[in-house]
């Protein structure tokens, strides 16, 4: 290396220390201002570093004026060059910055969908989105929260519904048995039985929801849907018989295929519910049919098909829900019986077993249809 290339190496060098350290400290003090005028700063000092570093080496070769002025006009040109870059970035920058900013204002107290610019990097970009998703998981979230505390409201209305008359009905009896102004006391006493049964059904139907929404698991292992139909079958002949309703069940004979892996009772009390369900609602001389198979994706299905008459079908999407009789008035006189917690019962036994369960219309009726997985080599 010759003596002017050390030269031009050493202005170079010490020119570039000189401006570097002097745009550090400006950079330090504007560390909490704006991004984009850190990041212009930012830009400024490398090429105030070149022109500084450029000009003292021009003048240190004695090159001409002429040479001299448009090296200096290029290194003017490509500076405004570098300028507009560092403030067009930092226009992009800042803009993804106060879209960020925004969304995250909003985050918690709005569940709108917020306008945001999409000509901000990708770094901010995917900020953007991911806080778009968290919205929109905060929004079901909410509408969630919404309809279980509408469904929680509207259960202790119909339960307080279903509790007072026959509560109002105990008190009555019970006072005419003080006053002695009942002559049929064993009566009284039969339909304080009576009652008194009805009000535990209620109270044993609120304790079978909520713990199904709240206990673990209970221990599991293979279960016979069909030898779990006929048991229901054989348990609801008497309560078929006194509503005049017909009951059968129909299997296939290889019993292997329809094994599913739950626990028995919450199934037999999810199967129950619906073959209950179908004789109150199936009229007189009409039949509750059960049936029970192995669908082509080796699933199991269970379906009880009644004689209702069918479901409005407007009230399809309804009939699972707490508390949902089918009955507007929710008269306790009618023959309606307990307190539309048998269907939710049901749909809470079936989802926590990794089941599906349906309801659709049909000649004379509807089925309800229940699908479980069957028994694995690993249950």
């Amino acid at each position: 290396m010759n003596r002017d290339q050390m030269t031009i190496f050493a202005l170079t060098a010490g020119w570039t220390l000189v401006v570097g350290v002097a745009g550090s400290a400006v950079l330090w003090r504007f560390r909490r201002k704006s991004l984009r005028l850190t990041i212009i700063v930012a830009g400024l000092v490398p090429m105030l570093a070149a022109l500084a570093a450029v000009t003292q080496s021009v003048q240190a070769m004695f090159i001409s004026g002429h040479d001299s002025l448009v090296v200096l006009w290029t290194l003017a040109f490509s500076g405004l060059l570098g300028l507009a870059m560092s403030v067009l970035l930092g226009h992009w920058v800042s803009a993804g910055s106060r879209d960020v900013g925004r969304r995250l204002r909003h985050l918690g107290t709005s569940y709108e969908p917020v306008a945001g610019n999409s000509d901000v990097p990708a770094e901010l970009s995917a900020i953007t989105d991911e806080l778009e998703m968290t919205r929109q998981r905060l929004a079901a979230s909410r509408d969630r929260e919404r309809a279980l505390e509408a469904s929680r409201r509207e259960l202790v209305a119909f339960m307080s519904h279903d509790l007072r008359t026959p509560l109002a009905g105990l008190r009555a009896v019970s006072e005419g048995l003080e006053d002695g102004v009942i002559d049929d006391v064993p009566g009284a006493l039969r339909q304080m039985r009576t009652t008194v049964d009805r009000m535990t059904g209620l109270v044993d139907d609120l304790f079978e929801l909520s713990r199904l929404s709240a206990a673990p698991p209970r221990r599991r292992s293979a279960v016979s849907l069909r030898e779990l139909a006929e048991d229901v079958v054989g348990e609801s002949c008497e309560h078929a018989r006194s509503e005049g309703v017909g009951l059968s069940v129909s299997t296939p004979a290889d019993d292997d295929r329809l094994a599913v892996h739950g626990d028995a009772d919450e199934l037999t009390r999810a199967v129950s519910n619906l073959v209950g369900n179908a004789i109150r609602h199936t009229e007189r001389g009409g039949e509750v049919k059960l049936s029970v198979d192995r669908e082509d994706d080796g699933r199991v299905r269970l379906a009880v098909t009644d004689g209702c008459g069918g479901i409005p079908d407007n009230d399809l999407a309804r009939v699972f829900d707490i508390g949902w009789r089918g009955d507007e008035q929710r008269d306790p006189a009618s023959n309606s019986t307990g307190g539309g917690l048998g269907l939710a019962i049901a749909r809470g036994v079936v989802e926590s077993h990794d089941g599906n369960i349906a309801v659709a219309n049909v000649d004379g009726g509807c089925a309800f249809q229940i699908e479980l997985p069957p028994v694995t080599a690993g249950s």
